[in-house]
């Protein structure tokens, strides 16, 4: 049922309840006034029946003529002129007999009325039933009839019927009114809410997203009002549906480029929950860790060992807690059981507020790279091997030429030169040193590290090599920290690179100077530099400084700054070299210091 037909039918409900009223009203005073009407028309009729038995009295008692006839012909003449009255009946007051007319409806006997006339009680009318038909009465008794009282009977049916026109009309008229009047409601409640409709339409259309036909507004009411605010509304969705419209298209286009590059990734990559439960892979883990989609989907850790699930859950945590964890090189187990080297970063996913919501999780198999780095590693291996055996066949070539020709000359003379002998010794001892350095390189020394102090190192070192230093004229200075710098080494072979390095300083230095040696605790490390104030070496050339066989040196070997580096890696140092042209050159040894023992370590004192 339409809110028009529904309007109609209140709005008609309403009016013929109060059209129900009014008529009801209405009927009531319709028969208050018919009553009122007929007991005017009862009194005059009885004040004429009264003047007419008062004349018919008077003139009998007058003139003794009977003029009864001329009674009753006025007495019809009444009744002609009131159609109503079915009978007039005259009583004596001192006996119930009837003076003049019928009784046809009064049983005179009997009837209390009568009683209550005889007795003075006039009143004008009262409804009665004579045979089961509804009658008016009325009685008066006057000073123009002394001793008479007059009865009129009127037939209440012409009143009833006139009353039931009278009604009949008026429900006639009534529901043609009322007819009449739903239609015009109908009409007027179908203009009312034509902008009703036209606000419907508006949000069907709204509802099937269509937005740019507008509500053509001609009402300034409450309806105009209404469409003018739902324009308004079509409007700001059409704007924000434009934008949801690019967005999401500018998000699907970013999920698909996402999703392309996830899955073109040789990277095996995998989505998962705060919980680690997996919720989504790329094909690239399938390859590598043999899973299906539907195998591994909601598993939790399925590629972490047993023995690194608390690593993970570590990992976990530090995201939670806000860090950024770099990539990290671990293991990972496939389907199959095999363990495998892996690369693994985790990154958190956050939604628009920041919030955690997932962890992203990128492996990459470092089996080919390990084992290129292996093969490089035997290559360079090879290289170093192939440029080692290059110079020490060099560097013993020119000694043994030597030797060759001293051996044949003196072959030749059959006579021993003694200058030649002791530079064949010379030559001798220059290939002993070189076959010793390059056993150093090639074969691993046995190592016993002890805990000594490198500040009674060196000067043991400085001990050994002053006079040497001022054969040539030059003059070390130190400036030597007094903390304790104990570290932890093999005595003779740092001792071996004090003394290569010194060495180096001394034999820059052609003219004489000093040599600058510093030691210098600085927190868990310890500084060692010496620095010469000699030729210096050119920048292009320092970064060649450490390869076999390359020095700046007529006499050297290019070997003590290779063996030196060894050392010290082998000591978890570094060692640093830097240079200018005719300035100097300062090497920077670092070496970790020794924790200090602790005192519940110390042996109890005995």
């Amino acid at each position: 049922m339409s809110i028009k037909s529904k309007l109609t039918a209140a709005i008609s409900l309403m009016l013929v309840s109060v059209v129900i009223l009014y008529h009801l009203v209405s009927e009531y005073s319709m028969v208050q006034g018919f009553k009122q009407l007929m007991a005017e028309s009862m009194r005059n009729s009885a004040e004429q029946a009264e003047q007419a038995v008062a004349d018919y009295v008077n003139r009998t008692n007058a003139y003794g003529e009977n003029s009864l006839p001329g009674l009753e012909a006025m007495f019809r003449q009444i009744r002609r002129v009131n159609p109503m009255i079915k009978e007039i009946t005259v009583f004596r007051e001192d006996s119930n007999d009837i003076a003049f007319g019928t009784y046809a409806y009064i049983d005179a006997n009997n009837d209390p009325f009568i009683a209550q006339a005889l007795q003075g009680n006039s009143f004008e009318y009262k409804e009665t039933k004579y045979n089961g038909d509804p009658h008016f009465r009325s009685y008066y008794s006057s000073g123009k009839l002394q001793g008479y009282v007059v009865s009129i009977v009127y037939d209440q049916s012409i009143m009833n019927q006139m009353v039931g026109m009278k009604r009949n009309n008026a429900l006639l008229f009534t529901g043609l009114f009322l007819l009449l009047m739903m239609v015009l409601i109908y009409v007027l409640v179908g203009f009312m809410i034509r902008p009703l409709k036209d606000i419907l339409w508006k949000v069907n259309e709204v509802s099937s997203v269509r937005f740019h036909k507008p509500i053509q507004i001609k009402r300034k009411d409450e309806f105009g009002l209404l469409a003018l605010k739902i324009n308004a509304m079509s409007q700001n969705l059409s704007i924000y549906m434009s934008k949801l419209r690019k967005a999401f298209e500018e998000n699907r286009r970013m999920k698909e480029h996402l999703e392309s590059f996830i899955n073109h990734s040789y990277d095996a990559i995998h989505l998962m929950d705060l919980d680690g439960k997996v919720i989504q892979i790329n094909r690239a883990f399938e390859q590598l860790f043999g899973y299906e989609e539907s195998e591994v989907l909601g598993m939790r850790f399925p590629t972490v060992p047993d023995t690194h699930r608390m690593e993970k859950r570590q990992m976990i945590g530090l995201l939670l807690a806000g860090k950024k964890l770099p990539a990290q090189e671990t293991v990972r187990m496939t389907k199959s059981g095999e363990i495998i080297p892996v690369s693994v970063m985790v990154s958190p996913i956050r939604d628009s507020d920041g919030t955690i919501r997932a962890f992203a999780s990128i492996c990459r198999d470092m089996r080919s790279r390990n084992r290129m780095e292996e093969l490089l590693r035997r290559s360079e291996k090879l290289t170093t091997v192939g440029q080692l055996a290059a110079g020490v066949a060099h560097e013993i070539r020119n000694p043994l030429t030597t030797l060759r020709g001293f051996l044949q000359l003196q072959q030749q003379s059959q006579k021993l030169n003694v200058s030649h002998v002791n530079l064949m010794l010379s030559e001798l001892d220059r290939i002993n040193l070189i076959v010793g350095e390059f056993l150093i390189l090639a074969k691993p020394q046995a190592t016993k590290f002890v805990t000594k102090d490198v500040r009674d190192v060196l000067n043991d070192v400085l001990v050994f090599l002053d006079s040497e230093a001022h054969l040539h004229n030059i003059e070390f200075r130190t400036v030597i920290t007094e903390e304790e710098c104990r570290i932890s080494c093999e005595e003779n072979q740092l001792k071996q690179v004090f003394i290569n390095l010194l060495k180096n300083a001394i034999e820059a230095m052609p003219g004489g100077g000093s040599v600058h040696i510093s030691i210098q605790r600085k927190s868990d490390r310890i500084a060692i530099s010496i620095t010469d104030e000699g030729v210096g070496i050119p920048e292009e050339l320092i970064s060649k400084i450490g390869d076999p066989f390359f020095t700046a040196k007529e006499t050297g070997t290019g070997l003590g700054i290779m063996v030196s580096q060894r050392i010290i890696n082998s000591h978890q140092g570094t060692l640093d070299i830097q240079s200018q042209v005719n300035v100097g050159t300062s090497v920077k040894v670092t070496l970790p210091a020794q924790k200090p023992e602790r005192k519940e370590d110390l042996p109890a004192a005995q």
